[in-house]
């Protein structure tokens, strides 16, 4: 089915409404989607289902420990995607684009041989300015092509870039957690010497001994998302996960480790999906003989840098409001970690179309392909919209008779309670803030990206702070309502203005 003609004088505030009624079609476009997007939602679900798990079985032991364990998993999580986040991202934008522009090259090769074809066949991998691509040369792409051929492997330069960079990150973030463990507790709002702080600071040290092969892992998944392969990682962190369901009871009640056990068992599930991971994509892409000459090391820096920025802002507005629970106390806390447990379970679900956009947009901006890039813009806007409605009702009702499997203590059961209209009612929000997020790093938008997320954060630390301060519990998750709204808001802006890489909207 050809896609329609986006490029045209419309109003580009309505790319959201735009053919609305194809939103839930299988043409062509609607199977690429879904088959990137359901598999990468499932996976990116999984891990937040393995720490709902953990929470359920650590919160039979009883809600100190629970709440413990909510500010250790919030603060390893919220530093993990300093590092994480900016990876994964840049990461599947390059492998993507990489792949595309090398597709590209080999059917223009069977098309023409005079040399008008061969200047336009170089003049396509030279980068264009506004979208930030440094790709390789004509030699140099025909020579990796020739290695492909010899080695039976892709040679794409991003992937041993993405995990020589994730693997030393990995490696600094778990010293960093463990000796600095104390310290950032403290900053959470757990006193040394409080109920909290024992359990709070063994599972934190256990747990960050896994931050390499987290880290290696997301390497790996973005890498794997550029070559629009998303059920590799889907069964990797299926396998890890379920192997830390299993190991979960044993450990906690059988071997008595308590919170301990709970850290061991995840960490055990976290190099065993590195180790598969690895395993499955070193079949396919050349990782041990990478051109120095062709390694991506400067654009990974320059646009790494950029979204560092942006994820220091999201991440220091969600464990701010994880820190201003736990100054409320260990019950608020404890109810706390459950609601925000499942809204960023659910909400990740939109993180699947996120990863859909990023990688059919970074193809088509790669290719020019503009018609392409607004299409693929528009579906995925409204399937995420759609998506959270569904999750809406689906949590409305379903955490009012869920909650006692997290806890059966009656005053945490009655603050979840009130937690769960936020919950709920914010994720048509989140999914479009998320999905929006995808499609403008499939853009390669970093640099927007960033500063929009700075002004975005400075508003919402604002509001935690008076809202927290004036209503308590209730004040939080107003504020973090207030914030997921400036994200989609931000998001929405730059394809609304037809501004950045966006412009094509106007012509």
């Amino acid at each position: 089915m050809a896609e329609q003609d986006f490029t045209s004088s419309e109003n580009p505030r309505c790319i959201l409404f735009k053919d609305a009624r194809s939103t839930l079609k299988l043409d062509e476009l609607g199977v690429e989607i879904a088959t990137i997007a359901l598999p990468a939602a499932m996976a990116l679900t999984a891990d937040p289902i393995a720490s709902l798990i953990d929470t359920a079985f650590i919160g039979q032991i009883g809600p100190v420990e629970l709440a413990a364990v909510g500010v250790s998993i919030a603060l390893f999580n919220q530093i993990s995607r300093i590092a994480i986040f900016p990876l994964v991202s840049v990461t599947t934008s390059f492998v993507a684009e990489e792949d595309a522009m090398r597709g590209k090259a080999g059917r223009l090769d069977f098309e023409e041989d005079d040399l008008s074809s061969q200047d336009s066949e170089k003049k396509m991998l030279i980068p264009q300015k506004g979208l930030g691509k440094q790709m390789p040369s004509l030699e140099s792409q025909e020579s990796l092509e020739i290695d492909e051929v010899a080695k039976g492997k892709k040679q794409i330069a991003s992937a041993p870039s993405a995990l020589i960079i994730g693997g030393i990150l990995g490696i600094l973030q778990a010293v960093f957690l463990i000796t600095a463990a104390r310290p950032l507790l403290n900053f959470m709002g757990v006193r040394y010497g409080s109920d909290m702080s024992t359990p709070a600071e063994h599972y934190l040290k256990l747990r960050s001994l896994g931050a390499p092969a987290v880290l290696l892992s997301l390497a790996m998944q973005g890498v794997f998302r550029g070559l629009k392969d998303t059920k590799t990682p889907l069964y990797a962190t299926v396998s890890g996960d379920l192997a830390n369901i299993i190991l979960d009871p044993i450990f906690i009640f059988v071997l008595k480790l308590g919170v301990r056990g709970a850290a061991t068992a995840h960490v055990i599930s976290q190099y065993l999906i590195a180790l598969i991971l690895f395993w499955r994509l070193q079949g396919q892409v050349d990782l041990f003989s990478p051109s120095l000459e062709y390694m991506q090391f400067g654009r990974f820096i320059k646009n790494g840098f950029q979204l560092l920025t942006r994820v220091i802002a999201v991440t220091f507005c969600v464990t701010l409001a994880a820190s201003l629970a736990a100054r409320l106390g260990s019950i608020e806390m404890a109810a706390f970690q459950v609601c925000l447990q499942v809204w960023l379970a659910s909400s990740l679900m939109a993180d699947g179309l996120a990863v859909a956009g990023q990688a059919i947009l970074a193809s088509a901006f790669a290719r020019k392909d503009y018609n392409r890039a607004a299409a693929t813009a528009a579906r995925v806007l409204q399937l995420g919209l759609v998506l959270g409605l569904c999750l809406t009702v689906m949590l409305g009702f379903g955490l009012h008779f869920g909650a006692r499997i997290f806890t059966q203590d009656a005053d945490v059961l009655r603050l979840i309670g009130v937690g769960i209209p936020f919950v709920a009612l914010t994720q048509p929000i989140n999914s479009l803030a998320f999905v929006f997020d995808g499609v403008n790093f499939g853009a390669s938008d970093f640099a927007y990206s960033a500063y929009s997320m700075v002004m975005v954060a400075i508003a919402s630390i604002t509001a935690l702070f008076f809202l927290s301060s004036a209503y308590g519990f209730v004040g939080i998750w107003v504020a973090l309502t207030v914030y997921m709204s400036f994200r989609a808001f931000a998001g929405f802006w730059r394809i609304g203005t037809a501004t950045g890489p966006w412009e094509f909207l106007r012509s």
